[in-house]
């Protein structure tokens, strides 16, 4: 199978055609396909990053017999239950290049795809709170600057003109400026996901729901295929995009990942009138907020701090998240919480992700994203198309190979050292 399928294209025109003839021409997005018996490739995982990486493999490497095999249906993992943040401002070489690379796939991304992913570059703000935090801002900001990066240092002037609703009489947690890169924003994490799925299945890519890997067949040392709930899948290259259950996808085919799955948490309270209009990290605490386009401020913290595949987290946390979103910002008390939801993580031993060939020949690997997998979704999949399809890293994700951690090339972005729960 191959070509790009006949699909409607979305555009103001056939907006107006279909509300003139009653909306009754619209058809599905994609489709759910059956699995056939046989395929060029194989993705496990209908998250973002396996949706993308297929899409890419059609694109950029002309691999259409491709599927996408979802345990249940597509983004009903981490890709529905994050907020949603896209940067680049970052300080390593090695996670520089990469995550620049995906904001400026996210730039045209919408294009690219013919599908509003509701992309909307507000700016992220990370504020400072001390002399050492400012000195860290400022190396950062060099850093991406020399990278053709932008970033913008601001004194607390200048963070005052934007946020005046602030606390900046806190003497606990004081706020004394911010490092801000106006390109970043937000994306909707749903619309992405329909948005690479419609994409790649017009390009030829079969996206098959409710089929779990249940087992590898590898023969020499190579990959051949997978096991499912819906029968055997034969394949040569297998690319697995699990995310948080990636140690026990990986289990099944004999390898033992340096990961560990951790909860995150999220939160988002009743809709306010537009207030919040960028992205703001506290430095007094782990805490990020933005404002939803239903209106919902959006915001998050810190792991649950132990290992756990449940989709869900602990008191202890939420308290620490609200204690931190207080300090900040004391009008936040007044709003009622409407919902809660957990991400499993699947956290790397230095906090950075992992996109390179395994031992196995034909198994691929993308995985260990920490908190940053939803940034990464374009950049991710562009890269792990062409490690699958070249048989080889490209140089962007060079620096994210699997045999790091053993040859000491770790890429600790935070500094915390080799202490997962610390991340």
């Amino acid at each position: 199978m191959s070509g790009v399928r006949a699909a409607m294209n979305y555009s103001g025109l056939a907006l107006l055609r279909e509300a003139l003839r009653g909306h009754s021409g619209w058809g599905p997005a994609w489709r759910d396909a059956a699995p056939r018996t046989e395929y060029d490739a194989l993705i496990v995982g209908g998250g973002g990053h396996g949706l993308a990486t297929a899409y890419y493999l059609a694109k950029e490497h002309g691999l259409t017999n491709v599927a996408v095999l979802e345990r249940t249906h597509i983004g009903s993992g981490n890709a529905g239950r994050n907020t949603t943040l896209i940067r680049s401002n970052y300080l390593l070489p090695g996670n520089e290049r990469f995550f620049e690379k995906s904001m400026q796939l996210w730039e045209g991304l919408e294009q690219d795809l013919n599908y509003n992913a509701m992309v909307s570059q507000r700016g992220v703000l990370n504020l400072y709170s001390d002399d050492g935090q400012r000195d860290a801002c400022v190396r950062r900001g060099n850093t991406m600057r020399l990278h053709g990066v932008d970033a913008e240092l601001l004194d607390l002037a200048q963070v005052k003109a934007m946020y005046p609703y602030f606390d900046y009489r806190n003497e606990r947690f004081p706020i004394r400026g911010g490092l801000l890169q106006r390109r970043g924003g937000t994306a909707r994490h749903d619309a992405v996901v329909w948005g690479f799925a419609r994409a790649a299945d017009r390009r030829g890519v079969d996206i098959v729901q409710n089929c779990e890997v249940t087992g590898f067949r590898i023969e020499g040392g190579e990959v051949r295929g997978v096991e499912t709930t819906r029968g055997p899948i034969f394949a040569r290259k297998v690319g697995l995009c699990c995310a948080g259950s990636s140690s026990r996808v990986g289990e099944l085919a004999g390898l033992r990942l340096p990961i560990e799955s951790h909860v995150l948490q999220a939160f988002v309270t009743e809709a306010v009138k537009p207030m919040f209009d960028g992205v703001v990290t506290f430095s007094g605490g782990t805490f990020y907020i933005s404002q939803s386009d239903k209106g919902g401020l959006v915001f998050g913290g810190i792991l649950d701090g132990y290992n756990s595949y449940a989709q869900r987290g602990n008191l202890r946390v939420v308290e620490d998240v609200m204690e931190a979103g207080m300090a900040m910002m004391p009008l936040l008390g007044r709003l009622r919480v409407l919902r809660q939801w957990g991400g499993v993580m699947d956290m790397t031993m230095d906090g950075s992700p992992i996109i390179d060939l395994t031992p196995i020949r034909g198994l691929y690997l993308n995985a260990g994203w920490c908190t940053t997998g939803f940034k990464a979704i374009p950049a991710s999949g562009w890269c792990f198309a062409h490690t699958m399809a070249r048989d080889e890293p490209h140089f962007i994700n060079s620096a994210y190979r699997l045999d790091r951690f053993a040859v000491g090339a770790v890429l600790d972005e935070s500094g915390h050292g080799a202490h997962p729960n610390r991340h």
